[in-house]
């Protein structure tokens, strides 16, 4: 397995485990915090969705989708506390924006020079994410790594064990 195959792979496991995770949930489950201070998942997958733009643009500058007007905004930081409903998007906009920036994603990753890997990332990511294939196994993680939550907010609304 190469770089791009170990990635791919990443990747189409994030994937699946996310829409397996959304699969049965409601527009208004998707506003349930799993906890005291938690985002909402709603907020969680707009930050999945608005991360992987900027990462994508800091790994391949041309690359990337265009989010709708004020889409990343509504999902920053300083919206974390927002509960209303109507400032956020139904479930099937977030799985529909989701998987446009995952196709940019592989598309990047597919014509991405495999010796790039190894070139450092951007300043601000090589602290923890020092090269540009780390900064890519990112954007394949980032949704396992919130992962957790949703199986927790799925507890919370009483919902099968899916995985």
């Amino acid at each position: 397995m190469n770089t791009k195959d170990a990635i791919r792979s990443a990747m189409a496991m994030s994937d699946t485990v996310l829409k397996t995770y959304l699969s049965d949930l409601s527009d208004a489950d998707l506003m349930t915090r799993p906890g005291d201070g938690c985002n909402h998942l709603a907020w969680q997958l707009g930050h999945l969705i608005s991360s992987e733009t900027m990462l994508l643009k800091g790994v391949s500058p041309d690359a990337g989708a265009e989010l709708p007007d004020g889409f990343a905004k509504a999902h920053s930081k300083d919206a974390t506390g927002n509960d209303d409903a109507s400032a956020f998007q139904s479930k099937d906009e977030y799985l529909a924006l989701f998987d446009q920036v995952r196709d940019a994603s592989r598309a990047a990753l597919e014509s991405y020079p495999e010796p790039d890997f190894d070139a450092p990332s951007a300043e601000h990511f090589r602290k923890m994410f020092p090269t540009q294939g780390d900064v890519f196994m990112l954007i394949a993680n980032h949704p396992m790594m919130h992962a957790g939550q949703f199986a927790v907010a799925r507890r919370k609304l009483g919902k099968d064990v899916l995985i």
